[in-house]
């Protein structure tokens, strides 16, 4: 098979992949020269203080976050740990399932990883049409109580 029928046959499959990405995490992909593309990353800043201004990003720290809406369900208790203990090694926990609409997420670990955790619990969607706002972010002091992260789903009652 020629160079140029698989470059031609592996292009939209990238083109494919990299809006999925860009949808994904917030990148936008602009075209250059019509020929490559070029990745630019679009910045969001949160409007509460929970975003650090400054110091180490693998200093250790502890954030507690309290979020409303649909937090009772396995899909978002799935997707924040998830978000926290998988792909950000995150350690904590979160308070089970009650039926007040209502959840705290307390959370330990560098500060990029915490900061870029609540970015996301800020954003407040995470699919399957459930919604979820953050209440309040509150500084706590990192205990190294937790070895992972834990979610409970409210099965066993």
């Amino acid at each position: 098979m020629p160079r140029n029928t698989i470059t031609a046959a592996v292009f939209p499959l990238l083109l494919l992949l990299l809006s999925i990405a860009s949808s994904a995490y917030g990148f936008t992909a602009a075209p250059n020269n019509g020929v490559s593309m070029m990745m630019t990353t679009t910045t969001r800043h949160a409007a509460s203080s929970s975003s650090s201004s400054g110091g180490d990003p693998n200093e250790i720290i502890a954030r507690k976050i309290i979020v409303c809406g649909d937090v009772d369900g396995g899909y978002y208790r799935s997707c924040v740990k998830n978000e926290g203990g998988r792909f950000r090694k995150l350690i904590g926990t979160m308070t089970p399932p009650d039926d007040s609409k209502r959840a705290e997420i307390l959370i330990e670990g560098k500060r990029k990883m915490v900061d870029g955790f609540v970015r996301w619990c800020e954003r407040g969607n995470v699919g399957l049409s459930q919604k979820i706002t953050v209440e309040s972010v509150s500084e706590m002091e990192a205990t190294g109580l937790f070895d992972d992260f834990y979610v409970p789903t409210g099965r066993g009652k």
